[in-house]
């Protein structure tokens, strides 16, 4: 059985150890200072004989090291080394997650239900429905002080007869070789995982947000190093922000409010002046006409606005058929529509137009749409598309 040095001292970056398994793709040492994936904390990385360590699992009572390139075969021994700065990082979010659980638990008897250290943030999901923001002010102000403390952060080996001597926050289905990790008078856990040796080292806790995860609530927080990325990444946003919109910050969200206000008069003001847009052009397409047939091309038009369009043709001239069509890039997409006085299908319209130009499209009766390559040019396709009607 591989001896778990992380589990002695989470401190140790170099070690040496014996080769006592070497398979194609991972090796198994005879002791270890790399941290194996489990208990909602990432494996460690790291190197052995400067070959990089991309993944550690343990699988059958096996801590298997997965490197990147095969060690040589005839090596018996090597050297190894974690990536410290991970390691640490691992060590304040999952430290940081124990303080933040139990806060959660002593104040309001909330449970923590699961729990994922992430590449940015942490996230644990706790056992209610709601959670007000309040209760996480609350929560939030309770764990930086137990931070601020600077308490003793215990690990400690128990039977499982020693568990009644303890209140555990949650209980524990290990029933041999039980690992506690103590902060006095604040949490008892059981857990394999790295920490510091005092709440200190944590640094501090920031719970960014909360979302509701069916009936669960989600909690994302970081902590430590990580708290200190993240103001600066906000901080460089909210300078941006400062420039870009001659606001102080204490302003900021009142010149946003009005950025969006205003964004949403202009979409309206838009969307009138396209729709009057809209009508002046079919007023001209029938001034226009030829015959009963109203037909035109356009360069980058929406099937919306074709489809627009076109109903206003046939509104106002209803003894007509209305063809527009409009070139996307390498797209040609067209509309047909009648209006009321008209027998011809404009389904059976488009089903014929559409092979011409290797096209998929739908519609009904009254009005159809589609589109396809541009193999043959807008006029080319509108020509064959006139001729068409005539054979329907």
């Amino acid at each position: 059985m591989t001896i778990k040095l992380y589990y002695e001292d989470p401190y140790i970056q170099t070690f040496s150890a014996k080769v006592i398994k070497q398979e194609q793709d991972y090796v198994v040492l005879s002791e270890t200072a790399f941290y194996p994936t489990g208990g909602g904390q990432p494996h460690d990385t790291g190197t052995l004989n400067n070959i990089s360590v991309t993944n550690i699992e343990t699988i059958e009572g096996e801590i298997r090291h997965y490197l990147a390139t095969n060690l040589p075969s005839d090596v018996g021994y090597v050297e190894g080394a974690i990536d410290w700065k991970r390691r640490f990082d691992h060590m304040q979010q999952h430290s940081g997650q124990h303080i933040l659980s139990a806060a959660f638990d002593n104040l309001f008897g909330l449970k923590t239900v699961s729990f994922h250290l992430g590449k940015d943030s942490s996230t644990i999901d706790i056992d209610t429905s709601e959670v007000s923001g309040e209760q996480l002010q609350q929560v939030e102000d309770l764990a930086n002080q137990i931070i601020l403390e600077n308490r003793t952060i215990e690990t400690r080996w128990v039977t499982e007869e020693d568990l009644k001597d303890y209140k555990l926050r949650k209980a524990t289905k290990v029933k041999e070789d039980i690992r506690l990790v103590l902060i006095p008078d604040f949490d008892d856990n059981a857990c394999g995982g790295t920490h510091p040796r005092y709440t200190g080292q944590v640094g501090l806790i920031k719970i960014l947000q909360t979302e509701k995860q069916k009936r669960m609530i989600r909690v994302e927080f970081v902590c430590g190093n990580r708290v200190i990325s993240h103001l600066h990444r906000k901080q460089s946003i909210v300078s941006n922000l400062i420039q870009s919109l001659s606001s102080p910050e204490e302003k900021l969200e009142d010149a946003v409010k009005a950025l969006l206000d205003n964004g949403k008069s202009f979409d309206k003001q838009m969307a009138y002046l396209k729709e009057t847009l809209l009508q002046y052009e079919a007023k001209e397409l029938i001034q226009n006409k030829q015959g009963r047939n109203i037909a035109s091309t356009f360069q980058d038009r929406t099937i919306q606005e074709l489809q627009k369009l076109a109903k206003l043709v046939t509104s106002e001239s209803e003894e007509s058929i209305c063809i527009l069509i409009s070139e996307n890039e390498d797209l040609l997409q067209l509309v047909a529509a009648k209006g009321k006085a008209v027998e011809q299908s404009m389904k059976q319209l488009m089903e014929s137009i559409l092979p011409l130009i290797n096209g998929k499209g739908g519609g009904n009766e009254t009005i159809a749409q589609g589109g396809g390559e541009k193999i043959l040019s807008s006029e080319q396709l509108l020509e064959k598309a006139l001729t068409n009607i005539h054979s329907l």
